[in-house]
């Protein structure tokens, strides 16, 4: 069973930025394809971001331009750097690793976006 960890929510101001991070206890992190998703109150969880195992990258419409996801399987873990933040961005956000037909989820970690 692989742990995955979320960190580095909190509340930000509109136009500020936060940064993400996500540990996971895989032995081999590298191989896995990993992800960001996201998801708000009363909405579906959507995707947000993805880096696969081989560095490609992947992003939903509205964050494109904005986030950046990167990892780093040195340390096993995969970031989710966020700038421009607006209140649509306010959600839990969610770390996801998988490999094949096995997924992985944390608990999420909350970011809100508020004057």
């Amino acid at each position: 069973q692989v742990q995955v960890v979320e960190s580095g929510g909190g509340l930000v101001q509109p136009g500020e930025s936060l940064r993400l991070s996500c540990a996971a206890s895989a032995k081999i992190f590298s191989m896995y394809d990993t992800g960001w998703y996201r998801q708000a109150p009363g909405s579906q969880r959507e995707l947000v971001a993805e880096i696969m195992s081989n560095g490609r990258t992947n992003y939903g419409d509205s964050v494109k331009g904005r986030f950046t996801i990167s990892r780093e399987d040195a340390k096993n873990t995969v970031y989710l750097q966020m700038n421009s933040l607006t209140p649509e961005d306010t959600a839990v956000y969610y770390c996801n690793l998988r490999y094949v037909a096995t997924n992985f989820w944390g608990q999420g970690t909350q970011a809100t976006v508020s004057s």
